[in-house]
């Protein structure tokens, strides 16, 4: 049985039918609901998560956060999949640059990476999300020119799904992580968590990101 209590105080989520945010994004949900037009972001996660609707989940919730709390969670998402050790990608540095101090210099330099990123590095996904933030292609000449509709949160649920299908063994409990950690930052959280493995419970990271 689902626990709706799981999804309430969403505060940084719009005050506003899911219909909307969902339409407004050009999104739409996979799983038919039995909640009416009207149902806000909450009622409709409650109606998915009691139908097992994971990605559907992940797909509005990146459309209801504010684009730098969604762009936070893609780049959370990001980390997940580098390997320990290895170099932190160009354009995830940027797109984490552009979270901790938002303004034209840093977008400018989220969409150079943006743009010079190679085709194996799925972490572009959160530099796009960084230079369309404020509803443009990017600063200087491309502000002439608008982002497509959901352009973020379709960014930002594209790494999701990166990060949720990196290890099919994983599956699960990735996204049981993309989850809460979502639902933290819908609640005004930093989404800085991990899963115990061992209780299946989720707590603070004491990883620092940098």
């Amino acid at each position: 049985m689902t626990d709706a209590s799981k999804f309430s105080n969403l505060t940084k989520v719009p005050d506003e039918p899911a219909a909307k945010v969902l339409t407004r994004a050009n999104a739409v949900l996979q799983t038919p609901l039995e909640a009416p037009a009207s149902a806000s972001i909450a009622e409709v996660l409650v109606e998915l998560d009691a139908k097992d609707a994971l990605i559907d989940m992940l797909m509005l919730l990146a459309h209801s956060l504010p684009v730098r709390q969604v762009t936070w969670w893609a780049c959370l998402a990001a980390r997940d999949t580098i390997p320990q050790g290895a170099p932190v990608p160009s354009a995830l540095k940027a797109a984490e640059a552009w979270v901790y101090k938002p303004g034209t210099e840093t977008r400018t330099l989220a969409r150079e990476a943006f743009d010079s990123a190679s085709n194996e590095d799925e972490t572009v996904l959160c530099a796009m999300a960084a230079s369309f933030a404020d509803g443009t292609l990017g600063p200087g000449e491309l502000e002439d020119y608008e982002a497509p509709p959901g352009a973020v949160g379709g960014a930002a649920f594209g790494m999701a799904l990166v990060s949720l299908f990196q290890d099919e063994a994983q599956v699960e409990v990735r996204g049981d992580l993309l989850l809460e950690r979502a639902l933290d930052i819908a609640r005004g959280g930093s989404g800085n968590i991990i899963m115990n493995q061992e209780t299946r419970s989720f707590e603070p990271s004491q990883e620092v990101t940098s």
